[in-house]
C-alpha cells in the first residue's frame, strides 16, 4: 500500500464503520507479556465475535506461569486471539493477539507473517515482562507502538519515566489506554495506523 492510499483511508472520519465498503485490509498483531490485556483489547474493539484460545490454567503451569501482579488470572491464551475492526469506511484491521507466555512464543513467527505493525501492551506492575517482546520486534524490524494498559492498582508513572525505563527510542509512539474500553483501544489502533502512515511517507521520500 503506497502512502497516498494509506493517507486516504486513515483520515479524520474514524467514526465510520462500513465494513462492506472497505478497500484496504491490514494485519496487526497485539503482543505483550503474560496477563497484560491482549485478549481483553481484541475483544473490546472487535466488531465481530472474537475468536479466543484461552484455556484454564492448571497446576502443570506452576513454576512456569509467573503470576506476579496478576494473582487472580485463571486463564491464558495458548494460540492466538482474532478480531476485526473497521477504522473507517475503507480501512479494516485484522487483529491477532499473540500468546504472552514464552513457552508459546514459537507461534509468533506465523502470527507475524504479513503483519504491517504491532501494538505492545505494557503493565507498569511488570515492566520487565515486555523487554524480550520489544527485543524480538526490533530484531524482526516490525514497526510498533507501546500502549500502557492502566490497571486500577498499577503504579502511576509519567510517560517519560516509562520511556526511560524501557529504553524506548523517541520515534516509537508511547501512549496510555484502558484495554477494557472500546474507544480507548480503538484510539490505540488509530495511533498505530497513523504511525505506519508516517513510516510510509518517510520511506517514499527517501
Amino acid at each position: 500500500m503506497d502512502s497516498n492510499s494509506f493517507d486516504a483511508v486513515v483520515g479524520p472520519r474514524s467514526e465510520d464503520l462500513l465494513p462492506a465498503s472497505a478497500t484496504t485490509s491490514v494485519k496487526v498483531v497485539v503482543v505483550g507479556g503474560f496477563g497484560v490485556g491482549k485478549t481483553t483489547m481484541v475483544g473490546a474493539v472487535s466488531e465481530i465475535e472474537p475468536m479466543t484460545t484461552e484455556e484454564t490454567m492448571t497446576r502443570a503451569g506452576e513454576g512456569v506461569d509467573h503470576l506476579v501482579g496478576v494473582p487472580d488470572k485463571s486463564e491464558t491464551t495458548v494460540a492466538m486471539d482474532f478480531g476485526r475492526i473497521s477504522l473507517n469506511d475503507r480501512l479494516v484491521l485484522y487483529l491477532f493477539g499473540a500468546p504472552g507466555q514464552q513457552r508459546f512464543w514459537f507461534l509468533w513467527q506465523g502470527l507475524f507473517e504479513g503483519a504491517l505493525g504491532a501494538v505492545v501492551l505494557v503493565d507498569t506492575r511488570r515492566l520487565e515482562a515486555c523487554f524480550d517482546v520489544l527485543g524480538r520486534l526490533e530484531e524482526g524490524g516490525v514497526p510498533f507502538l507501546v500502549a500502557v494498559n492502566r490497571f486500577p492498582d498499577a503504579p502511576r508513572h509519567s510517560l517519560d519515566e516509562i520511556r526511560a525505563a524501557l529504553d524506548l527510542p523517541e520515534h516509537v509512539p508511547l501512549i496510555t489506554c484502558d484495554a477494557r474500553d472500546r474507544d480507548s483501544s480503538r484510539g490505540v489502533l488509530m495511533s498505530l495506523a497513523r504511525f505506519l502512515h508516517s513510516i510510509a511517507l518517510t520511506t517514499e521520500a527517501s
